[in-house]
């Protein structure tokens, strides 16, 4: 213990001397690396790695959200390449989380007006009558852009006075002549995100069939419009959609397809549901 001591003395008077006299600094320093009360100080300080983590974690938080504003995409400009009355196609300039300038072609309406987020609205039409089986309301129509039928749901565009709300319970008396009543209303969905802005309201809307104004429903179709009105019990949609498209080779509204789907899976089984594979 006393020679130990001797040592680190005489290595401390040693700097000292060093320190004044200006000589040698490159020596001082080793022999202050080679002083046992340092190596002691830094292996406590290996010992307690927690003084330095809040460091590192503050440094690791700041990364992560260096990385995380440079991973988010901007768009720098949109041009109209054409328009015509209803539909215009535009060209964006966006920058991708790399930072590389791209450009996307996209078709957008015409008609959305300034501040809404949605330009139409489909209709879920549930039609409920005494000892009847509730049906679903649909529609089928010649669709130009596919060159086929499609059965879909009643639907159209918000007009400039209108709410989405509104604007489902015209539809649906113009394209199938029922009257009815809003269950409920989604906000602002996408269509086809990959191609186009146009979005859209769902509303789900319960007719009362039993009622003297929906016994003879008789439609109100816009100019240009050919609607042919289709009901189908709700309890078999699925089955009866798969019928008529073999039967007719319509083609289906995602929308609709994926309502009829989802209500074949509420009502399967636990044992008519596959197991899933890990």
């Amino acid at each position: 213990m006393a020679s130990r001591a001797r040592e680190g003395s005489a290595s401390f008077l040693l700097l000292s001397a060093n320190q004044r006299s200006g000589k040698d600094r490159n020596g001082a320093e080793r022999l202050l690396d080679s002083w046992p009360g340092k190596r002691r100080a830094e292996t406590k300080s290996e010992l307690c790695p927690e003084k330095k983590q809040p460091t590192f974690l503050k440094m690791e938080k700041e990364a992560s959200v260096e990385a995380q504003k440079s991973a988010q995409e901007t768009i720098i400009r949109e041009e109209t390449i054409t328009q015509r009355k209803w539909v215009k196609l535009d060209q964006t300039t966006y920058v991708d989380p790399t930072g590389q300038t791209r450009i996307w072609e996209s078709v957008k309406r015409t008609t959305r007006r300034e501040g809404v987020s949605a330009d139409g609205v489909a209709v879920i039409p549930v039609l409920q009558r005494t000892l009847h089986y509730d049906c679903i309301v649909l529609v089928k129509q010649f669709r130009p852009p596919l060159g086929a039928y499609c059965l879909e749901f009643p639907a159209g565009l918000i007009d400039s006075n209108e709410n989405p709300e509104t604007a489902a319970l015209r539809e649906l008396e113009e394209e199938t002549g029922y009257k009815g009543d809003i269950l409920e209303c989604s906000p602002a969905l996408c269509l086809d995100p990959g191609l186009t802005n146009c979005a859209s309201h769902i509303a789900t809307v319960t007719i009362n069939g039993d009622l003297p104004v929906n016994l003879k429903p008789k439609q109100k179709p816009e100019e240009g419009e050919f609607v042919e009105v289709v009901t189908l019990p709700k309890n078999d949609l699925m089955q009866r959609i798969e019928e008529l498209v073999a039967e007719e080779h319509l083609i289906v509204d995602a929308k609709l397809y994926a309502y009829a789907l989802a209500l074949r899976h509420a009502t399967d089984q636990p044992f008519q549901v596959p197991f899933m594979k890990f």
